[in-house]
Order: C-alpha cells, then sequence, then structure tokens
C-alpha cells in the first residue's frame, strides 16, 4: 500500500490540497513509515516544493513543524478562449491569481491571428506580474470546442472556423514548458471544484452559445475515450406538433438548436421582442419581462429533461450551472428544476443540488489554471523535479 499511496507527487498533493500539514499527517494518511515519509519530505523540501514554517498542536510530546507547498516556486499561464473574448491570467502553482486581462477577440479569425493576441496578453500579464517566460512552469488553455487531450488539437469544432486539427501548443513553444488543451466545459468543471478538489461525481452543464457537459467522476475529469464525453448539446429532443429545427451540426432536434443561446434569441426576435443577443433576453427575463421569462424557463425544462437522463444514468451529486444563458438564475433553474425532478428516479434525485455557478466569469480562467498545475505536478513530474 505504502508504495504508491506515499510517492513524493501523492505526499505533496496532500499538503497542497489542505488534507495533511505535518509529516505526523501524512504517515497517519497513507499508513506508510515514518522514515519513508521523512525521506520523500526532505526531497520536496530540496526541490524547493515544500517549506516548513511554524509549529502545529502538540498531542503529547515534541509540536509537530508544519509543511506548506511552496505556490511561489513557479507560475501558470491560463486562457480562457471563448467565441467573442478571450481571458488570459498569470497564477502561482495555488491558482492565485497574480495578473488578469481579456480582450475582445472573432474565433472565426482562425488560430493565426487568434493566437498571436493571446501571445501579447500573455506577455502583457507576464510583465504586470513582474514575471519572464522562464518562470512559466506550464500552460493551460480551455477552449469553445471538442479537443483531442492528448495532443491538444480541436477535432471539428462547430464554432470555430478553420481550428480543426490545429497543434495549438505549437503557439506557446517560447515557454518551453507542457501546454495542456481542453474543451473549455472540462475547464470549467475543474474552476468549479477549485484548489482543494473534491470526491464528488458532479456534472457542470454551460449554456451560452452552445450546450456542453463537464462530467466530474470522483472528483476528477473524465474525458471519455476520444475525449468527447459530456458534449450533450447533440442529443436529440422530440418536439411537439413535428417541429423539427435543423442544428449547426447538421443533425435536427439537437438540444443545444432548442435551448441554446442563439436558439432563445431566434425565438424572442420570433415574438417580437426588443433584443439583438442572448444578453438582451436573459436582461429582459432579470427585469421581469413575461415572454422572455417564459422564453427562459422554457429553455430550462428543455434542458432538464436531458439532465434527467443524465441523473438517472450517473447519479451525480450536485448540477453546476454555468455561461451566458445561466446567469438568468432563477427561471431556467425553475425549468430545470421541473424537469429534472418529474422525470429522475427518486433515489437518484433524493439529495442532488441542483445551482447556478458562484463566480462563472471566473472558472474559466481557475480551471485552465488548475490543468496547467495538475498536469506540471504530476507524478513523473515531481519525481523528475526531485531527481534533478
Amino acid at each position: 500500500m505504502a508504495q504508491t499511496s506515499a510517492s513524493a507527487g501523492t505526499l505533496l498533493r496532500h499538503v497542497r490540497t489542505g488534507r495533511a500539514r505535518s509529516r505526523a499527517e501524512l504517515v497517519a494518511l497513507t499508513g506508510a513509515s515514518r522514515n519513508t515519509v521523512s525521506a520523500r519530505v526532505d526531497q520536496l523540501i530540496a526541490a524547493n516544493l515544500l517549506e516548513e514554517g511554524g509549529r502545529g498542536w502538540s498531542t503529547g510530546g515534541r509540536p509537530p513543524t508544519l509543511l506548506q507547498f511552496n505556490s511561489r516556486a513557479g507560475c501558470v499561464l491560463a486562457v480562457d478562449l471563448g467565441v467573442t473574448s478571450v481571458d488570459v491570467a498569470v497564477t502561482d502553482l495555488s491558482a492565485q491569481i497574480l495578473a488578469t486581462v481579456g480582450h475582445p477577440i472573432d474565433i472565426a479569425e482562425g488560430p493565426g491571428p487568434v493566437l498571436a493576441e493571446v501571445d501579447r496578453l500573455a506577455r502583457q500579464v507576464l510583465a504586470e506580474a513582474g514575471l519572464t517566460p522562464a518562470d512559466v512552469c506550464a500552460v493551460g488553455v480551455g477552449v469553445p470546442g471538442p479537443v483531442e487531450f492528448s495532443a491538444g488539437r480541436p477535432s471539428h469544432p462547430p464554432i470555430m472556423p478553420g481550428w480543426h486539427d490545429y497543434p495549438i501548443p505549437s503557439a506557446f513553444g517560447r515557454y518551453e514548458c507542457p501546454v495542456y488543451v481542453d474543451n473549455d466545459v472540462n475547464v470549467m468543471a475543474l474552476g468549479e471544484i477549485g484548489v482543494g478538489g473534491s470526491v464528488q461525481d458532479l456534472l457542470v452543464v454551460k449554456v451560452g452559445t452552445g450546450i456542453g457537459c463537464g462530467v466530474i467522476v470522483d472528483g476528477r475529469v473524465y474525458r471519455g475515450a476520444q475525449g468527447s464525453a459530456g458534449d450533450i448539446g447533440h442529443i436529440y429532443v422530440a418536439q411537439p406538433e413535428g417541429r423539427t429545427v435543423v442544428c449547426r451540426c447538421g443533425n435536427e432536434n439537437c438540444l443545444e438548436a432548442i435551448a441554446g443561446g442563439g436558439a432563445l434569441l431566434r425565438d424572442a426576435v420570433a415574438a417580437g421582442l426588443p433584443v439583438t443577443s442572448t444578453r438582451d433576453v436573459v436582461q429582459l427575463a432579470a427585469q421581469g419581462d413575461g415572454v422572455s421569462l417564459e422564453l427562459v424557463r422554457n429553455a430550462g425544462r428543455t434542458i432538464g429533461t436531458v439532465l434527467a437522463a443524465l441523473v438517472n444514468f450517473f447519479n451525480p451529486h450536485r448540477i453546476v450551472m454555468t455561461g451566458g444563458v445561466a446567469q438568468a438564475g432563477v427561471p431556467l433553474l425553475a425549468g430545470i428544476r421541473e424537469a429534472v425532478y418529474r422525470r429522475s428516479l427518486p433515489l437518484a434525485a433524493r439529495s442532488l443540488e441542483i445551482t447556478v455557478s458562484e463566480a462563472p466569469d471566473l472558472s474559466g480562467r481557475l480551471g485552465a489554471a488548475l490543468m496547467a498545475i495538475e498536469g506540471f505536478l504530476d507524478e513523473d513530474s515531481v519525481h523528475q523535479a526531485i531527481a534533478r
């Protein structure tokens, strides 16, 4: 048991996430011998990843020396790439934002111009934080489309024309460090569980221009065989009176085509509302406009019918809603809850929480930083740092 559970990487993770604060607590947590734990902790201190500081409470003997993660041992770049804007942040190794900047973009301009802008913003935040490219240990990038995670390449992304199979990591060559690229909803899901992590199973559902779902199993992102797990926007939804709506993927009656942000705007315009964007519809609903309230609630009901099937299948602890349309809040949640609780099995829904993200604007950057940090501090990387 002790061999894997007391590796340097695992010990570092326990201290990093706050599960252990001393050698004694690491011994109790891992079941490894005191000598093994002490030797590995000393290696982590020598590698500048752990620090000693202060004394803990005594339980009868000498008070233990407290351990803490040295979050200043390096920094990571976090890139949250959207359809119309990009946010770039530099964080320490605890995902604390040191500097951040946002800028409008058009994802359809293609990887060349967009990633050149990202590079400019990355230089800007590093300069603002007083850091250099040599300080960057890893880069995390979230993009609004399916990604082949192992290669960091988008795969036939419907709203990113010109990006298919583009090697995004190559744009960050100057940093000479690992680059991790994933679908934006998986990245947001990491941001939702935060630095301390979680052992819960949850679904993070983004309702924006499109609809996607980050699947967290036992506190880790579940990507599936090819990286497309959670692509719920293209699940078929039956419509009353045989209505058909063509989705941008080419199929009919996809969830996204019926209840995504674009669909909400289309239906609002057809109903005669004075709106030019999804945000306008959400704002009208927030002001109590009856027609837009009903449109948002209906979108919630449609999304809820798909989520109910996922609840019956996956039985998550929580569902967290995020994205532009999720900012409609109560009416969207009311529609979702109505459908989920009506259609889910009693056991699956008994203690299910359905909430709106508390920090939807931040979760993309936070998640991109955490993805980069997790990659940088995985077992192999920590082992190599110690060997050096």
